[in-house]
């Protein structure tokens, strides 16, 4: 194995970070870290990269790498001052106190057609606009100061430069394509959205749009920068997705995304016109409640995570009428950003840890059927449902989800996907094309179908009205 060829991908979650060191060409895995992120809808942006210093160091360094990219959450405000220093702490995508500004946004730009049309998305309290909407109603000293907005991903390659330098600041398709003011389809910011969003005509400086196979930039060892990714594109590249594949990724939001050759353009609001980290597009779907309500099972019924999957197997489909609406922290998809959770149908007979465990996976899931869905009706093409995260590692998760989508689930083996795409970008600006790597064994899960179970959680679903 000769050291040229070593590369690094990086995976800056909202959780925690993940760096693996991988062969450019065979992508076998060298070593790999991590280190955690700080609990919370803001955060310090310094500590995304102590913590990556820390990932690294867990590694083993950098001194045989030959390139590494980042991939991050996507959406999140890094806001910067003329200097390049971060005006206020970090706004995460899972912040939702810009609900009502996404709404003024969409109203002012023309109403959802209009703003799915110029951007590929309705706006939602997760997009970056939004959050710049409420900084500047709420803390206009802060939105006056405003030279530049960085994302995650964007903000973290920047300090590996040395940061300061708004030059070296710079991003890709799929991370820019949601802000909210970048159109995918012309690969152009949408300078006029940017400045509505903050309610001031001064210059600003968005971080330049690297291409997927090119490098943006050096750190400051010499280490040469690939693009880097939005977290779901990052995703996608590294379990090697290609059009007709469909990826629900069950990390601390659950998205359904699939690689399509066309933009995509919903004005329902229900998918995100994304670009992917290829070229191409990457239509998506994203609720807020996923690996979060498998955690809040084990805190309800004093489980692990294996026990409740063990417990849910063991209870019947439907849960003997037991349904969950599972908004425990607001929702995305649909719009509910104040929502909370539901339970529905408890009797006697199913108020018993098996049934609970059951019903709150099929809540959890059942979202994301809505989401393939919601996909598949925009003319996106479903050939393969790939199952990721954290929770599809679960016993019960593909067993459940294949009785809920109806149709076989592929459950590629456990791994540090994000982090394997941006190791999979360094390496193709690395060899100067993209690599082909073994996934592994692939398990396939079919089960019956269940649609009773979607029928009682649609109901739910469109008859709560407590928020």
């Amino acid at each position: 194995m000769g050291n040229q060829h070593i590369i690094a991908g990086v995976d800056s979650s909202t959780q925690s970070v993940k760096v693996v060191i991988r062969d450019a060409h065979t992508g076998q895995l060298i070593r790999q870290g991590r280190a955690t992120h700080p609990e919370g809808t803001e955060v310090d942006p310094t500590l995304w990269k102590i913590a990556l210093d820390e990932a690294i160091k867990a590694a083993g360094g950098l001194d045989d790498v030959k390139a590494i990219s980042i991939a991050g959450q996507q959406h999140a405000m890094v806001a910067l001052d003329s200097s390049g220093d971060v005006i206020r702490p970090a706004i995460l995508w899972n912040d939702t106190r810009s609900a009502k500004e996404a709404e003024d946004l969409n109203r002012e730009e023309g109403g959802n057609a209009q703003i799915a049309r110029k951007v590929g998305s309705v706006l939602v309290a997760s997009f970056t606009a939004t959050k710049l909407r409420w900084l500047a109603d709420n803390e206009p000293h802060n939105a006056a100061r405003v030279a530049s907005v960085a994302l995650p991903h964007d903000w973290i390659s920047w300090q590996l430069q040395g940061g300061k330098d708004f030059t070296k600041l710079f991003t890709d398709r799929s991370d820019a394509s949601g802000t909210g003011y970048f159109d995918p389809t012309t690969s152009h910011y949408r300078e006029d959205i940017l400045r509505l969003a903050l309610r001031h005509d001064s210059q600003l400086s968005p971080p330049r749009i690297v291409a997927p196979n090119e490098f943006g930039g050096t750190t400051t060892t010499g280490i040469p920068i690939a693009a880097g990714a939005g977290d779901n594109a990052g995703a996608a590249l590294g379990i090697q997705a290609q059009p007709g594949d469909v990826i629900v990724s069950l990390g601390t939001s659950g998205t359904a995304f699939a690689v399509s050759e066309t933009p995509t353009h919903d004005e329902s609001g229900a998918v995100a016109g994304f670009a992917d980290a290829t070229g191409r597009f990457l239509p998506l779907v994203c609720t807020l409640n996923a690996a979060r309500i498998l955690d809040a099972a084990c805190r309800i019924l004093g489980k692990t995570h294996e026990e409740i999957g063990a417990l849910a197997l063991s209870a019947p489909a439907g849960a003997n009428g037991l349904t969950l609406l599972p908004y425990f922290e607001g929702e995305r998809t649909p719009n509910r950003p104040f929502a909370t959770g539901v339970f529905a149908g408890m009797n006697l007979k199913n108020s018993n840890p098996e049934d609970i465990a059951r019903a709150m996976i099929e809540g959890m899931l059942a979202g994301l059927v809505d989401a393939v869905d919601a996909l598949t009706a925009l003319g996106v093409s479903v050939n393969r449902i790939l199952l990721i995260g954290g929770a599809a590692k679960n016993a019960a998760i593909p067993t459940i989800a294949s009785a809920l989508f109806g149709r076989e689930v592929l459950v590629p083996p456990a791994g540090e996907y994000v982090a394997d795409g941006a190791a999979k970008q360094a390496a193709w600006a690395l060899l100067g094309e993209m690599p082909t790597w073994d996934l592994g064994n692939v398990v396939h899960h079919k089960s019956t179908s269940t649609p009773q179970v979607m029928d009682k959680y649609r109901t739910l679903r469109d008859n709560t009205t407590s928020w």
